[in-house]
């Protein structure tokens, strides 16, 4: 590879490294009372969706199936951040360096998401079943 390239690469890998300690921030700050209610749903969507093994759009869609992961998530959690008094950001950034690899699991969290995934597609299923329907 020439120096361009793995710079570019480098480049690329640091800010994938600082996604990941943010995404990791905005789920350790959702559960602290000095963040305001609104900063805790947009945190705690963003984290869902970026944990979430279902997409807006799949991945195995060429091209597209990927833009969704590096242009929502990115939005996302840029927005979320905005919301976190800077303080407590600062805080749990700290913190999410400390954690480095270690994810931290919240079964509850993902069990809830995973249902209302299940309703959106009932829900999707009922109103195309309706629209079918003579």
């Amino acid at each position: 590879m020439n120096k361009v390239a793995t710079t570019l690469i480098d480049k690329l890998k640091h800010q994938v490294r600082i996604l990941k300690q943010n995404i990791i921030a905005l789920y350790l700050s959702y559960k602290d009372p000095r963040v305001p209610w609104y900063a805790k749903w947009i945190a705690i969507c963003v984290v869902a969706y970026a944990c979430s093994p279902i997409d807006l759009i799949p991945d195995f869609i060429p091209v597209l199936g990927y833009l969704d992961d590096l242009i929502l998530v990115p939005l996302g959690v840029t927005l979320a951040l905005r919301f976190i008094p800077k303080p407590i950001l600062e805080e749990y950034r700290e913190k999410a360096k400390e954690l480095g690899k270690k994810k931290p699991k919240n079964w509850l969290v993902g069990a809830l998401f995973i249902a209302i995934w299940i309703l959106c597609a009932v829900w999707i299923g009922i109103m195309a079943y309706k629209m079918m329907r003579p």
